[in-house]
C-alpha cells in the first residue's frame, strides 16, 4: 500500500523522506568510521615493532567530535608519538649511521581507507 501524496504536499513529503535517508546514513556511517578507527587501531599495533610491547600496547581511539550528522575519531598512542615517528621514519644512530624505520602506521592508514570507502558505498547502497 502506497501513501497518497497530493500535488501541493509532494514537496514537503520528498524532503520528509530525505530527511529520514540522510538520518540513516549518518548513521550507518559514523559505525563505519567506529569500525574503521578500531581496525587502523589493531593493524598498528599488529605491525608495530615488539621490543616490550608497551609501545604497541599505548596505541587508542579516541572519539574527538560527533554531531549528529558527523564523527572525528583519533588513533594515536599515549604520550609515545615522538617514538611513533621515530619507529615509522628511523632515526640517526648516537654512533653515526641510521635505524631504518618500520613502516606500520601508513600501511594501516591505507588498508582503512579503502576498507572505510568500501564500507560507505555497500551502506549507501542500501
Amino acid at each position: 500500500m502506497s501513501d497518497r501524496v497530493r500535488v501541493d504536499q509532494l514537496a514537503a513529503a520528498v524532503m520528509e523522506g530525505l530527511a529520514e535517508y540522510a538520518d540513516l546514513a549518518a548513521d550507518e556511517l559514523k559505525a563505519a568510521v567506529k569500525r574503521a578507527g578500531s581496525s587502523v587501531k589493531k593493524d598498528i599495533q599488529a605491525g608495530a615493532p615488539k621490543d616490550t610491547g608497551a609501545y604497541a600496547k599505548s596505541w587508542a581511539v579516541k572519539n574527538v567530535r560527533e554531531t549528529s550528522g558527523s564523527i572525528e575519531l583519533v588513533v594515536h598512542s599515549r604520550n609515545r608519538y615522538q617514538l611513533s615517528h621515530l619507529l615509522e621514519f628511523g632515526h640517526a644512530k648516537r654512533g653515526g649511521g641510521r635505524v631504518p624505520g618500520k613502516a606500520h602506521i601508513a600501511p594501516a592508514e591505507e588498508r582503512a581507507e579503502r576498507t572505510l570507502e568500501r564500507e560507505i558505498e555497500k551502506a549507501l547502497r542500501g
